[in-house]
């Protein structure tokens, strides 16, 4: 029998569309049409369950899942005993308070004794005991911004991308509690056969995010200032030089880390490098 891993992805939504382009970029193919709740892949040994976000925590502790892409905001909230891997950095959001727009509010204190409505008990809970706020907590599993307006209660906590929900349903958002993004999990009992794969997994995940994070930088120099520009410029390990047919020039390539580019252009500049080309990256194997 062929030895695979299972990962969860979410299902439909946000968080499956970027999970699955990840994965699609580490070389990884396979078929996920419609309402399809299982697909295997054809040139790694993996094999896919699409799941409701809320239920991946909870399948991968239990072993039925290897691995699972979840946001964190679900992975604190069902608080399953599994292993965080890698922060994906992509599906980022924040779960905040909110009330309603004509409500004066002067800090936390606001929500001493009132009733809140969220998906996200725990979460909130720990916030408020933290806070040292009494609060009635009202769990509701969908429409929470609609609580106010029914009388169900004073706020809500919910998760905010934007903000336009927020706002076309009367609310304005008064404090950030949690930041989110979405996460790769792990059992925490795999075998060492499926940790070799997690391995090579985890090593095509990293090389995929560190290009999207770097450029492929080329730019002519004058060779009086090729000193300045490489202290400038350090790369990976060390910039190519190569000399260009006109004399006293050269061509200084380097890969950086995109916002080191920026944060040294105009030195760059200054120093006499011209015809700076930036080139993205797909992978970048370190």
């Amino acid at each position: 029998m062929e030895q695979i891993i299972r990962i969860a992805v979410q299902k439909s939504g946000r968080l499956s569309d970027d999970s699955l382009a990840l994965i699609k970029e580490c070389g990884i193919k396979f078929y996920n049409g419609t309402g399809k709740l299982k697909s295997t892949s054809t040139n790694f040994p993996i094999e896919f369950l699409f799941l409701r976000d809320d239920d991946i925590p909870g399948y991968v502790a239990d072993g039925v899942a290897d691995l699972g892409i979840v946001g964190e905001n679900e992975l604190v909230e069902k608080d399953k005993d599994v292993q965080t891997l890698k922060k994906l950095g992509f599906s980022k959001c924040r779960l905040s308070l909110a009330i309603p727009k004509g409500q004066e509010y002067n800090g936390i204190s606001f929500f001493e004794g009132k009733n809140i409505a969220t998906s996200y008990p725990k979460i909130l809970g720990d916030y408020l005991n933290e806070k040292g706020i009494n609060a009635d907590i009202h769990e509701i599993s969908g429409s929470v911004e609609i609580a106010p307006s029914i009388g169900l209660a004073e706020g809500i906590c919910d998760i905010v991308s934007s903000g336009s929900t927020l706002m076309m349903n009367g609310l304005k958002e008064v404090e950030e509690i949690f930041k989110s993004e979405a996460v790769l999990i792990a059992n925490n009992q795999l075998d060492d056969w499926k940790k070799a794969i997690v391995d090579k997994l985890l090593f095509r995940m990293n090389a995929v995010q560190k290009g999207k994070s770097s450029k492929y930088v080329l730019m002519n120099v004058p060779n009086a200032s090729i000193d300045k520009i490489i202290k400038l410029i350090p790369g990976m390990r060390s910039p190519t030089i190569l000399p260009l047919a006109e004399e006293g020039w050269s061509s200084v390539h380097s890969v950086l880390n995109e916002d080191q580019f920026w944060e040294h252009i105009e030195e760059l500049r200054a120093a006499g490098a011209e015809g700076i080309l930036v080139v993205p990256i797909e992978k970048m194997i370190l």
